[in-house]
């Protein structure tokens, strides 16, 4: 889990990005966004595919230039520093950047040669990545034949051979299982609790409790803030309920023909409400009465997505 909030004192920011803005045409993808990331902080930036998190993370990396606004990262101006920058972070993007043709081996040697790492510790550094990644045993596999998880992990490797202060990672996690997108987050975790900046964009809104702290983003715009724990208090003054019915998707139906709006959360219904007490049984009367069985209705604490779909209707 995340590690709290740290001190916002300027010699321990490592990212910070003031009315960050992007436009492609007539279209604005990020619009005007304000950041402090914090040394040694693991900094969620959690939104829908198409939100802005991915230009957002390109301009942190130099790899974009902005429309407007300013930054920093690693005290290294985005816009006139790009080049200092890219030396001195990892990034990591769900595609994973491996060349597929090449061995392990080769991946790794070609990115040591990218990130300048010093000759004396190629070797070193070499033998870490296969040791974390689980494939010293393989290392003369081509990369094309790797499962996912395993793939996952020598793209981090790679990405952080020359041992960057600040990490970049854009929806790391997109199509591996579960396991391997949990054994991933311990790794991330080990880094952060050793020093390490760890930026990381995701749409899978139950990895946003590994982050100290998230921001959530909306049409290029950063909607809310804070720790999971505060997101889930502070941003709702509604209460969440959770619906067993059967059959569920006439369920769904019939609260939506009496203006109650639901949303599917595996086998049961979440809905938000202003009055849970007073809602329940108006509720049950509504299910029982299009013939619907309700085995259980309960005010639960809101799941972040909850909050995300709250916060989306208001804006």
């Amino acid at each position: 889990m995340g590690q709290g909030s740290r001190e916002h004192t300027q010699n321990n920011i490592a990212v910070k990005v003031e009315n960050l803005t992007r436009m492609f045409g007539e279209f604005t993808a990020v619009d005007r966004i304000s950041i402090e990331v914090s040394k040694g902080e693991i900094f969620g930036f959690l939104g829908p595919n198409g939100a802005g998190k991915s230009t957002t993370i390109r301009m942190l990396c130099g790899l974009l230039l902005p429309s407007g606004g300013s930054g920093t990262v690693g005290g290294h101006d985005i816009i006139t520093r790009s080049e200092e920058i890219k030396q001195n972070i990892g990034y990591m993007s769900q595609k994973f950047s491996l060349y597929d043709d090449l061995t392990v081996e080769e991946n790794i040697n070609f990115f040591s040669g990218i990130y300048s790492v010093p000759a004396s510790n190629k070797s070193a550094r070499k033998e870490w990545a296969l040791e974390m990644a689980g494939l010293k045993d393989r290392r003369g596999t081509q990369t094309k034949n790797l499962p996912g998880g395993y793939k996952q992990r020598l793209a981090l490797g790679c990405a952080i051979l020359h041992e960057p202060p600040v990490l970049f990672l854009d929806e790391p996690t997109s199509g591996v299982d579960p396991v391997s997108r949990r054994n991933f987050w311990n790794l991330i975790y080990e880094m952060a609790k050793a020093g390490t900046t760890v930026f990381v964009t995701t749409h899978y809104m139950d990895e946003a409790d590994y982050c100290d702290r998230l921001a959530l983003i909306y049409r290029g715009r950063i909607i809310a803030e804070g720790t999971p724990n505060a997101l889930r208090t502070a941003f709702m003054d509604r209460d969440v309920l959770e619906i067993e019915a059967e059959p569920l998707i006439a369920a769904m139906e019939a609260l939506d023909r009496q203006g109650i709006e639901t949303a599917v959360f595996g086998s049961v219904l979440h809905t938000t409400v202003k009055d849970a007490e007073g809602s329940i049984p108006v509720i049950r009367r509504a299910l029982e009465g299009a013939g619907i069985t309700v085995p259980r209705i309960d005010r639960i604490v809101p799941s972040l997505e909850d909050v995300f779909v709250t916060l989306i209707e208001e804006s």
